[in-house]
């Protein structure tokens, strides 16, 4: 079924609206959702930076606390082992003690303590004097610039045994009645120290690890990392904080040889000035806050996504109203005066709906009567112009008849009585045509002519009538062949009119000049003259039905002389100046193909 021009004008007005409604609905949802969006954002950004740095907070409080507690415990544990070797030293200064029994108590204290693994007593000048050990003792005396102090024992640095485990060796100088009596040395097993190490966890991914003084890595949690132990590895360019001096605040986030970022905490055990380091993952260590962290973002999300498609639903169902009464104002602004709308609301737009019905009524009220009153003018110019050209016709034959049924009247005068009747009677009956001919207009016979020569037989048919009235008509023509297709009888009319309303527009001893000539491909007509002129607030209107600017007549001539040219396929203006005269300027497409130039001939 086709569609007709109305109904697709009226679906692409619908389609409008509606993509209106939509685009202004979305730009008024964002609008509030940016809106809430500014402090919902501003609090999701100041939750969040809250949550990183108490989250950070809490962690590194914890990881401290957790490194303190093992420096503590390794203290302790060496602290502990130390006194026990110093009750050893007590026992052995005792003056009453043999070398045998000074031996059997070595070889007790290695029996009950499995932290040392051998204990030998030297004399002042570094000469066994006993030692728990059957055979060579494996330990010496330490140099003293190799040693740190703890509780008063002298302890060596760390090495590993020949197992691979740590010891070091713990040393004290015996004195007997204030005079030196030889060095006690004990081969110090860590073992227990790697336990320790081994079961501080944080998390599933957290360990803690010790570096000796010189930076060597002596303990490490991580089984993946015990390798390194092994290695005597220093950590002063591993790690940042293994160095020389003692860091103000002993935390840090580094990348680990893994490509892991670490976060690591230290506390250093001043006693035996090792340091004792955990760190933790920070994908681990800040899990949490992670996870709170994509949870408020998605509550921040979700909570914008209800905000928007709030604003969607109440904006469409704000902004509907307007596009209805906009809707309806253009549909009433092209012309269709039985537009109303209906908003159904009781509030602003409700009475905004009911002052626009209100104002369409009176609208077509006001119609009604313009149009009533059009009529009556159109209805009063009509019998005004047809009274103007009919009267003095119908006047001049009355009179004739009653002049020609005088039976005085000779037959000369009977004669020039009839020809006066035949006169007005052929003016008659070319007015009813021009009216005729408005309301019907008749279909043109079109042959090829030429523009000179149908121009100059009006001009020449003129100048009779222009002397009359003290005129020059003047006929300019183009030295070419001016070849047209056109009805010549209707188109002599329009010359005709043209050069009789310039020679009535002309007071005596003016002019009227006619002139052809060819402007591109087409041909153009000219009727000029000296008249008066035509006001510029009429000029607009000179081509409409029943105007005229003569005090007499319907208005038809200029109106049917436009409707010929542009039945031709031409175009016809006018020029004016009050006082100067008018210029009345026709043209019409040329044909220059030589058929129709011989045809024209």
């Amino acid at each position: 079924m086709a569609i007709s021009e109305e109904g697709r004008s009226k679906g692409q007005l619908s389609l409008t609206m509606s993509l209106r409604i939509r685009h202004i609905a979305v730009r008024f949802a964002l609008i509030l959702a940016l809106a809430a969006a500014l402090p919902l954002a501003a609090f999701g950004v100041v939750s969040i930076l809250s949550l990183q740095r108490g989250t950070k907070e809490s962690v590194v409080v914890g990881n401290r606390n957790v490194a303190t507690r093992a420096a503590e415990e390794i203290r302790r544990y060496v602290s502990a082992n130390a006194e026990i070797l110093k009750s050893l030293a007590a026992t052995l200064t005792d003056t009453g003690l043999r070398t045998a029994q000074r031996e059997q108590i070595l070889e007790n204290y290695i029996i009950d303590l499995r932290e040392f693994r051998e204990i030998t007593l030297f004399d002042e000048a570094g000469r066994v004097v006993t030692s728990s050990r059957i055979g060579s003792p494996r330990v010496s005396v330490p140099k003293a610039d190799s040693l740190i102090s703890v509780g008063g024992v002298g302890m060596s640095p760390i090495h590993l045994d020949d197992d691979g485990l740590p010891t070091a060796l713990f040393t004290i100088h015996l004195t007997r009645l204030n005079q030196p009596d030889g060095w006690l040395v004990g081969e110090f097993s860590l073992e227990e120290m790697w336990r320790m190490v081994d079961e501080v966890r944080i998390g599933d991914h957290g360990y803690a690890l010790v570096v000796a003084p010189d930076g060597t890595l002596v303990a490490h949690g991580d089984p993946d990392k015990k390798a390194l132990v092994a290695q005597a590895l220093n950590m002063a360019g591993h790690h940042p904080l293994v160095t020389a001096e003692p860091l103000s605040d002993p935390l840090a986030e580094y990348v680990d040889d893994s490509g892991l970022q670490q976060l690591a905490v230290s506390n250093r055990i001043n006693e035996l000035n090792w340091t004792v380091i955990v760190e933790q993952p920070t994908s681990e260590a800040y899990a949490r806050a992670m996870a709170l962290q994509r949870q408020l973002i998605v509550a921040v999300v979700v909570a914008l996504l209800v905000m928007v498609g709030v604003g969607l639903l109440f904006g469409r169902q704000f902004i509907a109203p307007i596009f209805k009464l906009q809707q309806a104002t253009q549909s009433v602004a092209a012309g269709n005066l039985e537009t109303r709308v209906e908003i159904g609301t009781e509030d602003e737009f409700g009475q905004l709906g009911d002052a626009f019905n209100t104002m369409a009524n009176r609208l077509v009220e006001l119609q009604e009567n313009v149009k009533r009153q059009e009529r009556q003018a159109m209805f009063g110019r009509v019998v005004g112009g047809l009274f103007h050209d009919l009267m003095h016709p119908i006047q001049n034959i009355g009179n004739n008849a009653r002049l020609m049924i005088r039976p005085d009247l000779d037959a000369e005068a009977q004669q020039s009585a009839h020809h006066v009747i035949e006169r007005e009677l052929g003016i008659l009956k070319r007015f009813m045509d021009d009216v005729l001919n408005i309301a019907k207009p008749k279909p043109l016979q079109r042959f090829a002519m030429d523009v000179n020569s149908s121009v100059s037989e009006i001009v020449d048919a003129m100048r009779g009538q222009g002397e009359s009235a003290g005129i020059l008509v003047e006929g300019h023509f183009a030295s070419e062949p001016l070849v047209i297709e056109g009805d010549r009888f209707s188109l002599g009319r329009v010359y005709r009119n043209l050069i009789k309303n310039a020679i009535q527009a002309t007071a005596a001893g003016g002019r009227v000049v006619v002139t052809t000539s060819r402007v591109g491909d087409h041909a153009e007509i000219s009727v000029a003259d000296t008249g008066s002129g035509i006001a510029p607030d009429r000029l607009s209107k000179i081509f409409d039905d029943f105007v005229t600017t003569k005090s007499r007549g319907l208005g038809l001539g200029l109106a049917i002389s436009k409707q010929t040219v542009e039945q031709h396929g031409g175009t016809i203006t006018v020029q004016s100046e009050v006082g100067r005269g008018t210029s009345f300027t026709l043209r019409f497409p040329t044909r220059d193909d030589l058929s129709t130039q011989a045809a024209a001939s």
